[in-house]
């Protein structure tokens, strides 16, 4: 429900843009720029201009057909003095209230067939008359329909754009809130990775500790439950950071600090029975890199499986440069002695997130059982794709093709309708200069003619057209009573006042006076020189 102010404010708009369109048939009428009508007509055109304004936000496309009845049926060509501008405002409005567009064509349509008609039944010049009616609907009707509809377009753009940057402001949130939750998942996986493998050395070494002949019994089971705790807290660990893992991206890659072998060497010392093969040139992975960051992260995970679920079996670190990048392989074979801990069997989570980092890098990664043992290996290449999120870029475009869809249909449009305008112009053009320069009586054929020749005697000395928007009022003498005049021009020039000239005929086809009209800039004295032809 709208509020009081707000439909006075409405009703006040109303007014005044009937007020301001009120003013041309009114000041047209009393300045003679149009015929003179009688009161009650003008009141009644002011009525129905008035019921037009006041529907023209709710009912845009009937406000604009009673324009374009009330323009019709004052002048056939619908263009008039009074009434343009009233076409040209509803037009626009109706461009800028109409959603849609076929209602607004057929009409369009409507108007130039109900105009044809007029004009063909009671138009005294059938085809000047057409392209002003062409030419009116093409610049008072349609180019501010459409300026109307870029209008609406716009200001739909621009809410579409705020509502967009409101969605992306809180996307942008949510994307830090995942950002940060993401921090704290590879937070959480390095603990497990590097916590994960030095409690498992620890765990290894008690084991050493524990079988040593030289060991009191005391220390042994010391030494066991040494053992028992830090492989159970390995298990926690895991289970506390997968709970943290997202499933559906690989953790964040972070330096390991040590080189591979690095890593392998100490974990020979913690007592891991592991020894370390290198093969083929220097390394083609850059130091310091993702491609080695991984590949460190791949050894000392399998090391830390090979260490928890298989004790005491001999484990061998392979590595294979190759020019397009690195091939690592860590293979394991079965247990030298069955473990005491029976929370060794895992989820598998850490070879799946090996597997995710790595193919996303487009390397390739096997894991599985070999012979009586396990194999992992991973190939690396030099230059990893990038793990980086991707933006939502594509996606972003693909939001904004409407726009730019419309704003194309828009510009074709205009174009379509810009081309229309210029061959309707250049057509008309080309009529008007068909027919001035078709209705040309030459001097010498015009002193030839004597009065009392008919028509038909006349028919091969005169042009096949006559004269269109003849100078009748400046004619030397009015036409005799009953008379048939008709007008030639006498020259071809365009866009200049040129000499007229005037035949009457009488009832039976008789010619009874032969004029000059002269040009506008003439005196009229020469007339005597279309005379000297003659002789």
């Amino acid at each position: 429900m709208e509020e009081p102010s707000t439909r006075s404010v409405r009703a006040l708009n109303v007014f005044l843009l009937w007020a301001t369109l009120s003013l041309p048939p009114v000041s047209a009428d009393t300045f003679g720029l149009n015929e003179p009508r009688p009161v009650g007509e003008l009141l009644c055109a002011l009525a129905v201009l008035a019921v037009a304004v006041a529907s023209a936000r709710p009912h845009p496309l009937t406000a604009f057909g009673l324009i374009a009845a009330l323009s019709l049926i004052t002048e056939p060509a619908l263009f008039s003095v009074s009434y343009a501008p009233s076409l040209c405002v509803l037009a626009l409005l109706l461009g800028l209230r109409a959603p849609r567009v076929l209602p607004a064509t057929l009409l369009f349509l409507a108007v130039v067939c109900a105009g044809t008609v007029k004009i063909a039944f009671l138009g005294t010049d059938p085809a000047p008359e057409v392209v002003v009616l062409m030419s009116t609907l093409l610049f008072l009707c349609l180019f501010p329909w459409l300026g109307g509809r870029h209008w609406r377009q716009s200001r739909e753009l621009a809410a579409a754009g705020w509502t967009r940057a409101a969605r992306l402001e809180g996307e942008q949130r949510i994307a830090e809130e995942r950002a940060r939750l993401r921090e704290r998942a590879r937070i959480a996986q390095d603990m497990h990775d590097s916590l994960g493998h030095e409690l498992s050395l620890i765990a290894l070494r008690a084991g050493a500790l524990q079988v040593a002949p030289d060991l009191p019994a005391h220390h042994r089971t010391a030494a066991a439950d040494l053992r028992a705790a830090a492989a159970d807290a390995t298990e926690r660990l895991h289970r506390i950071i997968g709970v943290l893992r997202e499933d559906d991206e690989p953790s964040p890659l972070t330096p390991a600090g040590e080189s591979i072998e690095q890593l392998v060497a100490r974990a020979a010392d913690s007592g891991l029975p592991v020894r370390w093969e290198a093969a083929g040139p220097p390394t083609a992975v850059p130091p310091g890199g993702v491609a080695e960051r991984l590949l460190h992260r791949v050894v000392r995970e399998a090391l830390t499986n090979a260490a928890r679920h298989a004790p005491g079996a001999a484990v061998t670190v392979a590595a294979t440069e190759e020019d397009d990048g690195t091939t690592v392989t860590v293979t394991n074979g079965p247990a030298a002695h069955r473990s005491s801990d029976t929370t060794t069997e895992g989820s598998g989570s850490g070879l799946l997130g090996l597997r995710a980092a790595v193919t996303a890098t487009g390397g390739t990664f096997r894991a599985g059982p070999h012979q009586d043992g396990f194999r992992v290996r991973a190939h690396i290449p030099a230059h990893p794709a990038s793990t980086a999120p991707r933006l939502h870029g594509t996606r972003l475009t693909a939001s904004s093709a409407p726009f730019v869809r419309a704003r194309r249909r828009v510009a074709v449009t205009i174009g379509i309708v810009a081309c229309a305008g210029l061959a309707l112009i250049g057509g008309a053009f080309a009529w008007y200069a068909y027919t001035e320069t078709h209705s040309v009586l030459q001097p010498t054929a015009y002193a030839q003619l004597r009065l009392g020749d008919t028509a038909r005697q006349m028919a091969s000395a005169l042009p096949d057209h006559t004269a269109r928007d003849a100078p009748a009022e400046r004619a030397p003498s009015p036409p005799p009573p009953g008379a048939d005049c008709r007008y030639y021009r006498a020259s071809g020039e365009l866009f200049v006042s040129v000499d007229h000239f005037r035949l009457c005929f009488d009832s039976e086809g008789r010619l009874v006076t032969k004029d000059v009209i002269p040009g506008v800039g003439f005196s009229g004295e020469g007339v005597e020189e279309y005379e000297e032809f003659a002789g």
